[in-house]
């Protein structure tokens, strides 16, 4: 048995259109896994299941909007039988605490926490009545373990996505379905892109990481395939932090005297 390998598998891959969705998308379908890549843009998703099968990769397209749970039955039944769920639709919007208004706070906490809690409870209930198990991963954030000025909304999501992740593995872990959260660190996509061309953050960001540079969607997908596949079956529960060292520590500056006796 190849214990990364995901053939025969179906994975549910959402905010598959670009960023770190479209770059797991596209690992897990050299892994062998034919992917379902859902998003709300149609066109940025006809993209992405284009270039999977040019690589060789099997997938396809599900219009998919966290936000309408009433809709998210009929996007389902389009995806059939889902064996590994990659829950990685989410949004940020960046507010000091003193001006977050009502509809930004629901917005945020109806993509990234109540969409993903329930389309995890429709795709773990599929995987109970299947008796095969299957496999949860959620995206939680730094702000799972670690708070960040301006993003308090986002922040809340992310930490609850972290105990949530710890909830749903004790739950479904009877019915062999694994739960596990991955917490990405400082990725360029094209939603942070923007943040990023600014030479001082940038400055800051790549200075506070232990190996010194930001990280890709591409710095996910081995993690991704991991705990997708065989070779995690024993681990659940758990939030893995890829951040390039970031929640390892900090570097600072000791003068000499501290080394003196």
């Amino acid at each position: 048995m190849n214990l990364f390998s995901l053939a025969g598998k179906v994975a549910l891959v959402t905010g598959a259109s670009r960023g770190i969705g479209r770059g797991v998308a596209a690992g897990m379908a050299e892994a062998g896994a034919t992917v379902v890549c859902a998003a709300r843009t149609r066109s940025q998703l006809d993209e992405a299941v284009a270039a999977i099968e040019a690589a060789g990769g099997k997938a396809r397209a599900v219009e998919l909007d966290m936000a309408d749970l009433e809709g998210m039955d009929a996007a389902l039944e389009q995806c059939g039988p889902i064996d590994i769920l990659f829950n990685n639709a989410g949004m940020n919007i960046r507010q000091p605490i003193v001006e977050v208004s009502e509809e930004n706070y629901d917005q945020i906490m109806a993509v990234n926490l109540k969409g993903l809690y329930f389309l995890s409870q429709k795709v773990g209930r599929q995987m109970i009545e299947r008796g095969q198990g299957g496999k949860i991963i959620n995206i939680g954030s730094l702000t799972t373990g670690y708070a960040l000025a301006k993003v308090s909304v986002y922040t809340a999501t992310k930490g609850a996505v972290g105990q949530l992740t710890k909830g749903q593995a004790i739950e479904f872990g009877s019915h062999n379905i694994q739960v596990n959260a991955i917490c990405p660190g400082f990725i360029i996509t094209s939603l942070s892109e923007k943040l990023w061309a600014d030479d001082t953050m940038r400055a800051w960001g790549e200075g506070r990481v232990v190996l010194n540079r930001l990280g890709t969607p591409e710095d996910l997908v081995g993690t991704a395939v991991f705990l997708a596949a065989p070779a995690s079956d024993y681990v659940t529960g758990q939030c893995i932090y890829v951040d390039g060292g970031f929640m390892a520590g900090d570097e600072w500056p000791l003068p000499p005297v501290a080394g003196s006796k």
